[in-house]
């Protein structure tokens, strides 16, 4: 049990409105984004993992406050080159998005933590093969 189990459930709560938040204001336009790479990326058998990894962006674009993105150990060379791929059909312009809609969000202070948010997803859509999104721990 958490040392303090009211501090816990108030970080549960600001995440949840953080996330609802983000869902309005940007999120669902992230998530349509990484849905669309997704869908050219399966029209090709060999990207179809690469349509996949961007499906599963799509639902951390969705709501992404209350999780985080690691390094899977078992990736190796392939993810390296899936990378280099994925930068060049699709991971330029979805980092793109990602930096003009944090712009957009830091003009006003309730949107600078989902500019912050935004910013931080730069690296990973540059980069998705050979991590994992989990859940944060409180």
């Amino acid at each position: 049990m958490p040392p303090y189990p009211a501090l816990v459930v108030h970080s549960e709560v600001v995440k949840t409105l953080l996330n609802i938040i983000w869902l309005v204001l940007a999120g669902f336009w992230l998530a349509l984004g990484y849905v669309l790479a997704g869908i050219v990326c399966c029209i090709l058998i060999l990207t179809i993992p690469f349509g996949i990894a961007s499906f599963r962006m799509a639902s951390y674009a969705l709501w992404p406050f209350g999780r985080t993105v690691v390094d899977k150990p078992t990736s190796g060379a392939l993810a390296f080159i899936g990378n280099v791929v994925w930068f060049l059909v699709a991971g330029w312009w979805l980092a793109l998005m990602h930096l003009v809609t944090g712009l957009l969000e830091a003009v006003t202070i309730i949107g600078i933590p989902l500019a912050l948010a935004n910013w931080k997803m730069v690296p990973i859509s540059l980069a998705p093969l050979g991590k994992q999104i989990v859940r944060d721990e409180a």
